[in-house]
């Protein structure tokens, strides 16, 4: 005999096997007892989670000789022909391939004849969404006032597709993704009958990667017996299986992005690519990692929710205190991103390091949300006694001028982060593109490549990283054309520095820049 797949093995054959949907089984067994059954029905929810299964359990309750508490009793002539297939009563139709409208006018031809045996004609119509327009038209008088022994079940994933028109005909169900729980203990059950000995964070694993879905679940349980079989089913065979990757290693990934190690980051990705791991699946895993480490930051006594070993938690926790919440949101939202992304490319593996690699590179990144993690990165550097390497460069320079006598220009240095700016200096700030916009032409273009930083107590620090517009900004008639117009704006005269970023790193990387944490207070106070 040929082996028979686990979801159609121990499909489930009456209302008391379906798992995670006791709202829905109630409903249609107390209908049923009541004798109080509709004509149409729309069964709406994921793949797996039992739209089809509960039709067809539906479809032998409403015609069982002997029904049991509005559920089959499996032992009648109706209920063996509807289980074996061959049953006239209960006709099943893909509507993806079957979704024109000379379709549904063969159905609408054979309502007319009633059954030959039992109470009920059950069409069940799945994937009904793929119906065409002109199809769901044909169909709508039909669904309305089908004769009193037609019964319609509409199955789809995809409910907002339908027509309004055909929803407000239908007695509508929505299926729940299963809980994790719930699958689990259903595997476990059906491992015990099959005789096979797993441990249980394989079950518990296979039970989250199934997503809700039960079907799912049984299908990735069935290949990973195949995989090993007629031995113990543990959580690393799982793990090989379905090209996963363990927690320890999203711990391991985790602290270098926190300590700026490209390279250590990059060899643990090499690890996984060489172990065979599936590269999308390992972004979808790490992008759940820091989803746990987040709801760990944020509240305690989640160990139910978080679903981990003890030892993963304490880790899980000793992490949270390592990072903040604006930190993990950026990472969650870049890989969430990523996974997105990661579907239609070709080059996955290199998607995933310039990832990882602007993760550890904070100054890499233009936006916003990485300004905070590009400043937090630099006081950490100068609270460990770390110089940077402007302050290396200047150091050198100044050397270099005492042993020839001959003054140089101060490189640049990395000022300490501003506690406050004054507010004469955050007024020329945020005017800055509008005083540079009324002087001339060259002006507007040179002036508009600095950075704004903070010189000393009451000084505007213009930083450039162009060699022309750095000179230009230090000839002596220019710089008091520059104080004048500022003087001019604000009605204060302020003192205005030039210094050349001559570090060989960008310049956000060693000078606050004024505009974006102006810009920022700013959007806060709105």
């Amino acid at each position: 005999m040929s082996y028979t797949a686990l979801y159609r093995k121990y499909r489930p054959g009456e209302f008391e096997d379906v798992k995670g949907q006791d709202h829905i089984v109630t409903t249609l067994k107390n209908q049923i007892k009541a004798d109080r059954i509709g004509h149409a029905y729309l069964f709406c929810g994921t793949r797996g989670t039992g739209k089809t299964t509960v039709a067809k359990i539906f479809a032998k309750a409403v015609n069982c000789e002997h029904p049991v508490d509005g559920s089959p009793c499996g032992e009648c002539a109706s209920c063996h022909a509807i289980q074996a297939g061959s049953s006239m009563n209960v006709i099943e139709i893909d509507a993806a391939s079957n979704n024109g409208v000379d379709d549904i006018r063969q159905i609408r031809d054979e309502v007319a004849y009633s059954p030959t045996e039992g109470r009920f004609k059950v069409y069940i119509i799945d994937e009904v969404h793929m119906l065409s327009g002109p199809a769901f038209n044909a169909f709508l008088k039909t669904l309305e006032e089908p004769p009193a022994y037609v019964i319609f079940i509409l199955a789809t994933t995809e409910a907002h597709k339908i027509p309004v028109t055909i929803l407000s005909r239908c007695q509508r169900y929505d299926f729940r993704r299963i809980s994790i729980d719930t699958i689990a203990g259903r595997l476990r059950d059906l491992m015990e009958q099959e005789q096979v000995e797993t441990e249980d964070a394989a079950i518990r694993y296979i039970a989250r990667a199934a997503d809700g879905s039960m079907r799912d679940a049984l299908s990735l349980l069935d290949q990973c017996i195949a995989f090993y079989l007629g031995e113990k089913l543990t959580y690393d065979h799982v793990l090989e299986v379905l090209g996963a990757v363990d927690t320890e290693v999203f711990s391991r990934l985790l602290r270098a992005i926190l300590k700026r190690d490209v390279t250590a980051s990059i060899r643990i990705l090499e690890e996984m690519v060489i172990q065979g791991r599936e590269q999308g699946q390992f972004v979808t895993d790490f992008t759940w990692y820091l989803r746990n480490l987040l709801l760990v930051k944020s509240t305690d006594h989640l160990e139910d929710v978080l679903d981990m070993s003890s030892e993963n938690l304490a880790l899980l926790k000793e992490e949270a205190d390592m990072v903040d919440n604006d930190t993990i949101i950026r990472y969650i939202r870049d890989f969430s991103d990523l996974s997105t992304q990661l579907r239609y490319a070709v080059q996955k593996r290199v998607l995933i390091e310039i990832a990882l690699i602007r993760l550890c590179r904070p100054s890499m990144e233009g936006a916003q949300d990485a300004l905070a993690d590009r400043v937090a990165y630099l006081e950490q550097q100068l609270e460990q006694g770390v110089v940077p390497a402007a302050a290396a460069v200047q150091q050198a320079g100044n050397l270099s001028a005492g042993s020839a006598g001959v003054p140089k220009p101060q490189s640049a240095s990395k000022p300490a982060m501003p506690k406050a700016i004054p507010e004469e200096v955050k007024q020329v700030v945020k005017q800055w593109r509008s005083i540079i916009g009324e002087m001339s032409g060259r002006a507007r273009v040179l002036l508009g490549k600095a950075q704004l930083s903070l010189g000393g107590d009451n000084q505007l620090l213009l930083v450039f990283d162009d060699e022309m517009a750095y000179d230009y900004a230090t000839d002596e008639v220019h710089r008091q054309e520059i104080t004048d117009a500022i003087s001019g704006r604000i009605g204060k005269e302020i003192e205005v520095k030039v210094q050349k970023n001559e570090s060989g790193q960008p310049t956000g990387d060693f000078y606050p820049d004024l505009e974006q944490i102006v810009h920022m207070e700013i959007e806060i106070e709105d």
